[in-house]
């Protein structure tokens, strides 16, 4: 019982991401997240403002079980399938994020400094995840989707504007975190 405790490794999800992404170009849908956002405004009445809204997002229903399976797979998964170890990372990283003030690195599976609800109450912080907010939405929309859809859907479906669109979150997060993280941190 020991396997649903452990990460998977990629020769065992991968495949399965593959049968899945298989099973949905088959019945004709495209897996993506950030879409769920504008079926949910659809759903909340912002159809009747703008024509980006206008749509059938019943069929859409699909894709928000989606949300709210990884909502609660992550719940789950949180507390209680999480071991109690840290993910093992290289020792250097762990240094270089000590380094910036991320005590928590290699001891926690997630950064408390960033992920705690104390830091909800540094302005520091909150600025930080608004800005930030802002951008991935600017991106997902600007892009005509997000990070899964591209790098999963629109790869599994051959698209070119996929590819593209991934090479570029590739180079944004080099930037991210080799020229920006440290000016932040």
């Amino acid at each position: 019982m020991n396997l649903i405790y452990e990460p998977w490794p990629w020769y065992v999800s991968g495949p399965l991401i593959a049968v899945i992404m298989f099973l949905l170009i088959m019945i004709g849908k495209k897996f993506g997240m950030s879409s769920n956002l504008r079926t949910l405004c659809t759903i909340c009445g912002a159809d009747k403002t703008t024509d980006f809204f206008k749509f059938d997002w019943k069929a859409q229903r699909w894709n928000l079980v989606v949300v709210v399976g990884a909502i609660i797979g992550g719940y789950i998964g949180s507390h209680w399938l999480s071991p109690d170890v840290a993910v093992a990372i290289n020792p250097k990283t762990i240094g270089d994020l000590n380094s910036l003030g991320f005590e928590s690195a290699g001891k926690a599976y997630l950064p408390t400094e960033l992920f705690d609800t104390a830091a909800l109450t540094d302005i520091k912080s909150l600025v930080l995840l608004a800005v930030g907010g802002l951008l991935v939405g600017f991106g997902a929309r600007y892009a005509n989707g997000c990070t899964s859809g591209h790098a999963i859907s629109g790869l599994s479906n051959l698209q070119l504007p996929s590819l593209i669109a991934v090479i570029g979150f590739f180079i944004g997060g080099l930037v991210m975190i080799h020229l920006i993280f440290p000016l932040l941190f």
